[in-house]
């Protein structure tokens, strides 16, 4: 993992600690919805905050399962 890549999920684990409740190690290869239990809801109170975060605009159409799709879209966000 680069170092922009372990700088964005650790972005991403602040984020979920403060807006989700999430309070497990977060790794890449974890699903959003199935690991992490978020209800779309707490899916929707992620993407928001995390764009808020990142002053990002995520794309809607982007599949993001994962954390490591969370951060490879951020990232991508973030070169656009």
């Amino acid at each position: 993992m680069s170092a922009s890549e372990a700088e964005v999920l650790a972005g991403i684990a602040a984020v979920a600690r403060a807006h989700v409740g999430f309070q497990g190690e977060l790794r890449p290869e974890l699903r959003l919805v199935e690991d992490l239990e978020l209800d779309s809801l707490k899916m929707l109170s992620l993407a928001l905050e995390v764009e808020n975060h990142f002053r990002v605009c995520l794309d809607q159409e982007a599949a993001i399962e994962t954390v490591g799709d969370l951060v490879a879209a951020i990232r991508e966000a973030r070169d656009a």
